[in-house]
């Protein structure tokens, strides 16, 4: 479908673009997606990281008598900010018989 537009009809969805939403407002949207994105890449990371490592304790633990208490985890706005990062409280699992 993109292949198909002209250059002029591209410059006129691009105005059209600037009048509804204004110049000012696109560079803070575009802002806020790109840190959206950023903030969704870094928790899907953080989510294998998590399936790996429980894939990785639950042979482990089977050896060990002990539970371990996992590490607190926080989100942070993006990768390497901790200034706005906070706790997540998380719902405790317990094994119902």
């Amino acid at each position: 479908m993109i292949g198909n537009l002209k250059p002029l009809e591209i410059v006129l969805i691009i105005a059209v673009i600037l009048l509804l939403f204004g110049a000012k407002k696109l560079p803070e949207m575009a802002r806020s997606l790109g840190k959206s994105a950023r903030i969704l890449k870094s928790e899907a990371k953080a989510m294998k990281k998590d399936d790996e490592a429980s894939a990785g304790s639950t042979a482990t633990s089977a050896d060990s008598s002990a539970p371990q208490q996992p590490a607190p985890r926080t989100i942070q706005a993006a990768p390497g900010d901790v200034t706005s990062s906070r706790p997540v409280t998380e719902p405790n699992r317990t094994a119902q018989s």
